[in-house]
C-alpha cells in the first residue's frame, strides 16, 4: 500500500496527470505515486514564491545522501531511493533532473531551442524514461518515452504562461518569440499584438503535436492496462491543447485543464480501444469540460 502523503502529494500538484494514473496495475501505480511525489516535491521548492533556495539543497542533499546508504527520515526520499534501486534507474537521469531543477533557480529566459532541450530532457524527458521502466518497456520504447515527456512538458509551458509570468521566468526560447515580434509574453505586450501572440501559441501547440505523434509510436509495446492510463493521460493533454488552440487569450483567464467527468470519459473510451488516436474539436465546449 503506497503511504497516504506520496499520494497526496501528487494528487495535489497534478490532478489531471493523477486522475489518468489510478487506472495503472496497482503495483504499477504505486511505483508512479513514489516517482511523481519525488519529482513534484522538488519542482515545489523551486516554484515557490519566494523561491525555496535552501531547502531545495537540502533535498538534493539528502537525497544523495541516501543514495549512498545514509538513514534519511524522509518518506518521499527514501521511497524514490528503494523504487531507484529496485527498477534500476540509471543516475544519470536523476542528476540531470536535479539540474533541470536547480537552472529554475536561476535562469530566466533561453535564448535557442537548443539552449532550451538540455532543460526539457532533465525535466521531463527523463520522467518519461523513469516511466519506461517502471513499466518494465524494452529499451526501444526510450525515444518514444522521451518524446512522450517532452510533447507533456511543452503544452505545460503554453498553458502557464501566465503563471511563468508572476514567477518571472518565460521557457520559450527568445529566437521563437522573435519570429512573430514578441518581445515578452506578458499579458500587456500581448494585448498589443494580439494576432501575433495568436500565431506564437498555435506555432507551438503544433510543435507539441509533432512530438505527440512520435510518442505514440511507441504506445504499441506498452501492456494494455498500463496503456489506458498514458492513453488517458495523453488524450487529456491534447484536449488542454486543442482548447488553447481555439483560443489562445485562454491562458491569461484561466489555468485550462479537463474536469474528471471528461477524464473519466476518456478512460471509458480507452478501456474499450486504447490505440485509437482521437483527437479533440479545436472549437466548441460542452459542459464540464473544465475544472475552475
Amino acid at each position: 500500500m503506497v503511504d497516504e502523503r506520496l499520494r497526496s502529494i501528487f494528487k495535489e500538484g497534478s490532478k489531471t496527470y493523477y486522475n489518468s494514473t489510478i487506472f495503472f496495475r496497482r503495483e504499477v501505480k504505486e511505483d508512479v505515486f513514489k516517482l511523481y511525489a519525488f519529482v513534484r516535491v522538488a519542482d515545489d521548492l523551486v516554484d515557490a514564491i519566494p523561491q525555496k533556495v535552501e531547502e531545495f539543497y537540502r533535498f538534493r542533499e539528502r537525497f544523495y545522501a541516501a543514495l549512498e546508504g545514509e538513514e534519511v527520515d524522509d518518506i518521499v526520499i527514501t521511497s524514490f531511493v528503494e523504487l531507484y534501486r529496485r527498477k534500476g534507474f540509471q543516475r544519470e537521469w536523476v542528476d540531470a533532473f536535479l539540474r533541470s531543477m536547480e537552472m529554475d533557480l536561476g535562469t530566466r529566459s533561453y535564448q535557442t531551442m537548443s539552449d532550451l532541450q538540455v532543460y526539457l530532457y532533465g525535466s521531463a524527458e527523463v520522467v518519461g524514461l523513469m516511466m519506461a521502466r517502471i513499466m518494465e518497456l524494452p529499451e526501444s520504447s526510450y525515444p518514444y518515452a522521451r518524446h512522450l515527456g517532452r510533447a507533456m512538458q511543452y503544452i505545460n509551458f503554453i498553458r502557464d504562461i501566465q503563471e511563468d509570468n508572476r514567477l518571472g521566468r518565460s521557457y520559450f526560447p527568445q529566437e521563437e518569440l522573435l519570429k512573430y515580434g514578441l518581445p515578452d509574453l506578458k499579458e500587456s505586450t500581448v494585448r498589443m499584438h494580439p494576432e501575433m501572440f495568436r500565431q506564437f501559441v498555435r506555432a507551438q501547440i503544433r510543435k507539441y503535436m509533432e512530438w505527440q505523434r512520435i510518442a505514440e509510436k511507441g504506445f504499441g509495446a506498452i501492456p494494455k492496462r498500463d496503456l489506458v492510463a498514458i492513453k488517458t493521460a495523453a488524450d487529456m493533454y491534447k484536449f488542454t491543447a486543442t482548447k488553447i488552440y481555439s483560443r489562445p487569450m485562454r491562458v491569461f483567464h484561466r489555468k485550462v485543464k479537463p474536469s474528471l467527468g471528461r477524464i473519466m470519459i476518456g478512460y471509458s473510451r480507452n478501456r474499450l480501444c486504447p490505440l485509437v488516436n482521437r483527437q479533440y474539436p479545436a472549437r466548441g465546449r460542452i459542459k464540464g469540460d473544465y475544472d475552475e
